[in-house]
Protein backbone atom coordinates (compact mmCIF):
# COMPACT_ATOMS: atom_id res chain seq x y z
CA UNK A 1 0.00 0.00 0.00
CA UNK A 2 1.37 3.41 -0.98
CA UNK A 3 2.56 5.73 1.76
CA UNK A 4 1.91 9.36 0.92
CA UNK A 5 3.01 12.85 1.83
CA UNK A 6 1.46 16.21 1.03
CA UNK A 7 3.64 16.57 -2.07
CA UNK A 8 1.90 13.54 -3.55
CA UNK A 9 -1.24 15.59 -4.14
CA UNK A 10 0.54 17.75 -6.69
CA UNK A 11 2.23 14.71 -8.23
CA UNK A 12 -1.20 13.14 -8.72
CA UNK A 13 -2.54 16.25 -10.46
CA UNK A 14 -4.82 17.34 -7.63
CA UNK A 15 -5.45 21.10 -7.69
CA UNK A 16 -7.67 21.45 -4.63
CA UNK A 17 -8.82 19.45 -1.62
CA UNK A 18 -12.37 19.10 -0.31
CA UNK A 19 -12.64 19.04 3.47
CA UNK A 20 -15.54 17.60 5.47
CA UNK A 21 -15.53 19.01 9.03
CA UNK A 22 -17.51 16.01 10.30
CA UNK A 23 -14.66 13.71 9.25
CA UNK A 24 -11.40 15.63 9.64
CA UNK A 25 -9.82 18.42 11.63
CA UNK A 26 -9.93 21.04 8.88
CA UNK A 27 -7.32 23.17 10.64
CA UNK A 28 -4.72 20.55 9.66
CA UNK A 29 -5.22 21.42 6.00
CA UNK A 30 -2.69 24.26 6.30
CA UNK A 31 -0.05 21.54 5.80
CA UNK A 32 -1.46 20.29 2.49
CA UNK A 33 0.41 21.00 -0.72
CA UNK A 34 -2.48 22.57 -2.64
CA UNK A 35 -3.51 26.14 -3.36
CA UNK A 36 -7.28 25.73 -2.92
CA UNK A 37 -9.39 24.25 -0.12
CA UNK A 38 -13.15 23.66 -0.40
CA UNK A 39 -14.92 23.25 2.94
CA UNK A 40 -17.81 20.87 2.32
CA UNK A 41 -19.76 20.89 5.56
CA UNK A 42 -22.91 18.81 6.04
CA UNK A 43 -25.49 20.90 7.86
CA UNK A 44 -25.25 24.34 9.45
CA UNK A 45 -24.08 22.88 12.77
CA UNK A 46 -20.79 21.89 11.16
CA UNK A 47 -19.68 25.20 9.66
CA UNK A 48 -16.13 25.77 11.00
CA UNK A 49 -15.47 28.70 13.30
CA UNK A 50 -14.56 31.95 11.57
CA UNK A 51 -11.03 31.97 12.99
CA UNK A 52 -10.40 28.48 11.57
CA UNK A 53 -11.47 29.58 8.09
CA UNK A 54 -9.35 32.72 8.40
CA UNK A 55 -6.31 30.65 9.36
CA UNK A 56 -6.82 28.39 6.34
CA UNK A 57 -7.31 31.43 4.11
CA UNK A 58 -3.92 32.75 5.18
CA UNK A 59 -2.21 29.83 3.42
CA UNK A 60 -4.63 28.90 0.60
CA UNK A 61 -7.64 30.01 -1.40
CA UNK A 62 -10.64 28.87 0.65
CA UNK A 63 -14.16 28.23 -0.58
CA UNK A 64 -17.10 27.41 1.67
CA UNK A 65 -20.23 25.47 0.76
CA UNK A 66 -23.21 27.82 0.60
CA UNK A 67 -26.60 26.03 0.41
CA UNK A 68 -28.85 28.74 -1.04
CA UNK A 69 -32.08 27.31 0.43
CA UNK A 70 -30.75 27.08 3.98
CA UNK A 71 -31.50 29.65 6.67
CA UNK A 72 -28.50 31.94 6.96
CA UNK A 73 -27.48 31.53 3.32
CA UNK A 74 -30.78 32.33 1.59
CA UNK A 75 -30.13 35.41 -0.58
CA UNK A 76 -33.89 36.05 -0.72
CA UNK A 77 -34.43 35.64 3.01
CA UNK A 78 -32.21 35.05 6.03
CA UNK A 79 -28.68 35.59 4.76
CA UNK A 80 -27.05 36.26 8.13
CA UNK A 81 -24.69 33.31 7.69
CA UNK A 82 -22.71 35.23 5.10
CA UNK A 83 -21.72 37.70 7.81
CA UNK A 84 -19.99 34.94 9.78
CA UNK A 85 -17.68 34.03 6.89
CA UNK A 86 -14.39 35.84 6.31
CA UNK A 87 -14.63 38.43 3.55
CA UNK A 88 -11.92 36.73 1.50
CA UNK A 89 -13.57 33.28 1.60
CA UNK A 90 -15.00 32.19 -1.74
CA UNK A 91 -18.28 30.35 -2.14
CA UNK A 92 -19.47 27.03 -3.53
CA UNK A 93 -23.14 27.68 -4.22
CA UNK A 94 -25.30 24.56 -4.01
CA UNK A 95 -29.00 23.77 -3.87
CA UNK A 96 -28.38 21.90 -0.62
CA UNK A 97 -29.06 18.24 0.13
CA UNK A 98 -32.53 17.60 1.54
CA UNK A 99 -30.98 15.49 4.32
CA UNK A 100 -29.52 18.68 5.80
CA UNK A 101 -32.50 20.98 5.21
CA UNK A 102 -35.72 21.43 7.13
CA UNK A 103 -39.00 20.80 5.33
CA UNK A 104 -39.49 24.55 4.90
CA UNK A 105 -35.98 25.01 3.51
CA UNK A 106 -36.30 22.08 1.11
CA UNK A 107 -39.56 23.53 -0.27
CA UNK A 108 -37.89 26.78 -1.35
CA UNK A 109 -37.33 27.38 -5.07
CA UNK A 110 -33.72 26.88 -6.11
CA UNK A 111 -33.58 28.90 -9.34
CA UNK A 112 -34.25 32.44 -8.05
CA UNK A 113 -32.01 31.89 -5.04
CA UNK A 114 -29.14 30.54 -7.09
CA UNK A 115 -29.39 33.43 -9.53
CA UNK A 116 -29.45 35.96 -6.69
CA UNK A 117 -26.49 34.30 -4.96
CA UNK A 118 -24.42 34.33 -8.16
CA UNK A 119 -25.18 38.03 -8.59
CA UNK A 120 -24.21 38.76 -4.98
CA UNK A 121 -20.92 36.84 -4.83
CA UNK A 122 -17.60 37.21 -6.60
CA UNK A 123 -16.39 34.39 -8.84
CA UNK A 124 -18.52 31.62 -7.27
CA UNK A 125 -18.35 27.92 -7.95
CA UNK A 126 -21.80 26.50 -8.68
CA UNK A 127 -22.56 22.90 -7.76
CA UNK A 128 -24.26 21.22 -10.70
CA UNK A 129 -25.57 18.00 -9.10
CA UNK A 130 -29.25 17.63 -9.98
CA UNK A 131 -29.47 21.15 -11.45
CA UNK A 132 -27.08 20.94 -14.40
CA UNK A 133 -29.00 23.18 -16.81
CA UNK A 134 -29.79 25.77 -14.16
CA UNK A 135 -26.17 25.87 -13.01
CA UNK A 136 -24.98 26.42 -16.56
CA UNK A 137 -27.57 29.16 -17.09
CA UNK A 138 -26.58 31.17 -14.01
CA UNK A 139 -22.86 31.02 -14.78
CA UNK A 140 -19.90 30.77 -12.46
CA UNK A 141 -17.41 27.93 -12.33
CA UNK A 142 -19.30 24.72 -13.04
CA UNK A 143 -18.55 22.35 -10.14
CA UNK A 144 -19.34 18.79 -11.19
CA UNK A 145 -19.06 15.35 -9.64
CA UNK A 146 -16.76 12.96 -11.46
CA UNK A 147 -18.76 10.28 -13.26
CA UNK A 148 -18.48 7.86 -16.14
CA UNK A 149 -19.79 10.61 -18.46
CA UNK A 150 -17.58 13.48 -17.27
CA UNK A 151 -15.16 13.34 -20.20
CA UNK A 152 -17.99 13.34 -22.72
CA UNK A 153 -19.88 16.09 -20.90
CA UNK A 154 -16.85 18.38 -20.69
CA UNK A 155 -15.99 17.84 -24.34
CA UNK A 156 -19.58 18.69 -25.28
CA UNK A 157 -19.46 21.92 -23.27
CA UNK A 158 -16.15 22.98 -24.77
CA UNK A 159 -17.22 22.06 -28.30
CA UNK A 160 -20.39 24.11 -27.83
CA UNK A 161 -18.25 27.13 -27.01
CA UNK A 162 -18.44 27.20 -23.22
CA UNK A 163 -15.32 29.07 -22.14
CA UNK A 164 -16.05 29.35 -18.42
CA UNK A 165 -14.22 27.43 -15.73
CA UNK A 166 -14.99 23.82 -14.88
CA UNK A 167 -14.08 22.13 -11.60
CA UNK A 168 -14.55 18.41 -10.94
CA UNK A 169 -14.94 16.80 -7.51
CA UNK A 170 -13.85 13.23 -6.89
CA UNK A 171 -13.11 11.06 -3.85
CA UNK A 172 -9.40 10.28 -3.82
CA UNK A 173 -7.65 7.08 -2.74
CA UNK A 174 -3.96 6.78 -3.53
CA UNK A 175 -3.31 3.10 -2.95
CA UNK A 176 -2.44 -0.04 -4.88
CA UNK A 177 -4.75 -2.11 -2.68
CA UNK A 178 -8.13 -2.89 -4.22
CA UNK A 179 -9.53 -3.72 -0.78
CA UNK A 180 -8.42 -0.31 0.51
CA UNK A 181 -10.11 1.38 -2.44
CA UNK A 182 -13.36 -0.50 -1.89
CA UNK A 183 -13.36 0.18 1.85
CA UNK A 184 -12.84 3.89 1.21
CA UNK A 185 -15.16 4.61 -1.72
CA UNK A 186 -17.17 1.48 -2.49
CA UNK A 187 -20.22 2.75 -0.63
CA UNK A 188 -19.95 6.16 -2.31
CA UNK A 189 -19.85 4.58 -5.76
CA UNK A 190 -22.69 2.24 -4.87
CA UNK A 191 -24.98 5.22 -4.25
CA UNK A 192 -24.67 6.37 -7.88
CA UNK A 193 -27.82 5.42 -9.79
CA UNK A 194 -26.32 3.18 -12.50
CA UNK A 195 -24.21 1.35 -9.93
CA UNK A 196 -27.06 0.91 -7.49
CA UNK A 197 -29.17 -0.61 -10.26
CA UNK A 198 -26.41 -3.00 -11.31
CA UNK A 199 -25.56 -4.33 -7.85
CA UNK A 200 -27.21 -7.50 -6.52
CA UNK A 201 -29.68 -6.77 -3.73
CA UNK A 202 -28.09 -6.68 -0.31
CA UNK A 203 -24.53 -7.06 -1.58
CA UNK A 204 -21.71 -5.61 0.53
CA UNK A 205 -20.19 -2.49 -0.99
CA UNK A 206 -16.74 -2.64 0.62
CA UNK A 207 -13.84 -5.09 0.53
CA UNK A 208 -16.20 -7.92 1.53
CA UNK A 209 -17.86 -7.78 -1.91
CA UNK A 210 -17.43 -10.88 -4.07
CA UNK A 211 -18.56 -12.16 -7.44
CA UNK A 212 -20.70 -9.86 -9.57
CA UNK A 213 -20.93 -7.22 -6.84
CA UNK A 214 -17.16 -6.91 -6.68
CA UNK A 215 -16.89 -6.75 -10.47
CA UNK A 216 -19.45 -3.92 -10.58
CA UNK A 217 -17.77 -2.02 -7.76
CA UNK A 218 -14.26 -2.43 -9.19
CA UNK A 219 -15.36 -0.55 -12.29
CA UNK A 220 -17.58 1.90 -10.43
CA UNK A 221 -14.87 3.19 -8.12
CA UNK A 222 -12.79 3.99 -11.20
CA UNK A 223 -15.72 5.76 -12.85
CA UNK A 224 -16.73 7.88 -9.87
CA UNK A 225 -13.48 8.33 -7.94
CA UNK A 226 -9.76 8.80 -8.45
CA UNK A 227 -8.13 5.60 -7.22
CA UNK A 228 -4.86 3.76 -7.68
CA UNK A 229 -1.19 4.61 -7.57
CA UNK A 230 0.04 8.17 -7.85
CA UNK A 231 0.99 7.48 -11.46
CA UNK A 232 -2.42 6.00 -12.31
CA UNK A 233 -4.29 8.94 -10.82
CA UNK A 234 -1.90 11.40 -12.48
CA UNK A 235 -2.70 9.88 -15.88
CA UNK A 236 -6.43 10.28 -15.20
CA UNK A 237 -6.14 13.86 -14.01
CA UNK A 238 -3.96 14.76 -16.99
CA UNK A 239 -6.65 13.47 -19.35
CA UNK A 240 -9.25 15.53 -17.52
CA UNK A 241 -7.11 18.64 -17.70
CA UNK A 242 -6.41 18.02 -21.38
CA UNK A 243 -10.11 17.91 -22.32
CA UNK A 244 -10.88 21.16 -20.53
CA UNK A 245 -11.23 20.65 -16.77
CA UNK A 246 -9.58 23.58 -14.99
CA UNK A 247 -9.60 22.40 -11.38
CA UNK A 248 -9.64 18.87 -10.00
CA UNK A 249 -10.85 18.72 -6.41
CA UNK A 250 -9.86 15.62 -4.49
CA UNK A 251 -11.75 14.51 -1.40
CA UNK A 252 -9.34 12.42 0.73
CA UNK A 253 -11.60 9.44 1.33
CA UNK A 254 -9.26 7.96 3.96
CA UNK A 255 -8.73 11.22 5.83
CA UNK A 256 -5.90 13.73 5.79
CA UNK A 257 -3.24 11.72 7.62
CA UNK A 258 -1.79 10.05 4.50
CA UNK A 259 -1.23 13.48 2.95
CA UNK A 260 0.31 15.28 5.90
CA UNK A 261 4.09 15.48 5.87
Amino acid sequence: MTTLTGATLAAAGIDAVALKPTEVDVSQATALDVETLAIDYEGAAHVPETDVIERLASTANVRVTTPVRANGFDPLGDDSGFDTLPADAGHVLVAGHSAYLSDDEAARAVAPRLRAAVDDTSNPWVGTEGIERLALAVGGTQYELLSRTTARDVRTLRTAGFDGSIAVYAPLVLSNSEDAMLDAVGDYAARRGPVRNALPDGAPTDSRATGRARDVLKQAIRDYALVGSVETVAERTKRLHDIGVDTIVGYPARGLDPFLS
